[in-house]
């Protein structure tokens, strides 16, 4: 599944200016791919015009809320994540304004309310930035 624009605020809470994902789609239940066209005018462009690290984390972070939120849609089960802990980020390169991003997404092991999430950030085909997330969901 697909969804683009508008949809994606079906998928996940954030609004303009605090979207960071504008594509979304479905691989298998588990894994997704977001893709998120890097603009002058986001909030988290640094004055050189690259997108902050803390940028990134919260694209991995809202990439994993839309696979949550299509899962909610396919179950009937809301849930609601929030980030416990960032572990393992690295950060190899910044995009640019006028980069697309592409990020893939993996839900891991799932313990309780806690679920592992790995993200990992390339744009045009090279490997930009990864982490694991730790999210409780609710």
């Amino acid at each position: 599944m697909k969804q683009k624009g508008k949809d994606i605020e079906r998928l996940i809470p954030q609004r303009y200016p605090m979207l960071m994902v504008d594509e979304f789609e479905t691989t298998t239940e588990n894994v997704a791919q977001t893709v998120l066209y890097v603009r002058a005018d986001n909030l988290f462009m640094l004055p050189d015009g690259t997108l902050a690290e803390t940028g990134l984390i919260e694209h991995i972070a809202q990439s994993a809320a839309a696979l949550a939120g299509y899962q909610s849609s396919v179950s009937g089960e809301p849930r609601i994540g929030l980030i416990g802990e960032v572990k393992h980020f690295e950060c190899h390169q910044r995009p640019k304004a006028g980069d697309c991003v592409h990020t893939h997404i993996a839900f891991g092991l799932t313990f309780g309310n806690v679920t592992m999430v790995d993200g990992l950030v390339s744009v045009d085909g090279e490997e930009i930035a990864s982490a694991r997330l730790k999210i409780f969901m609710q």
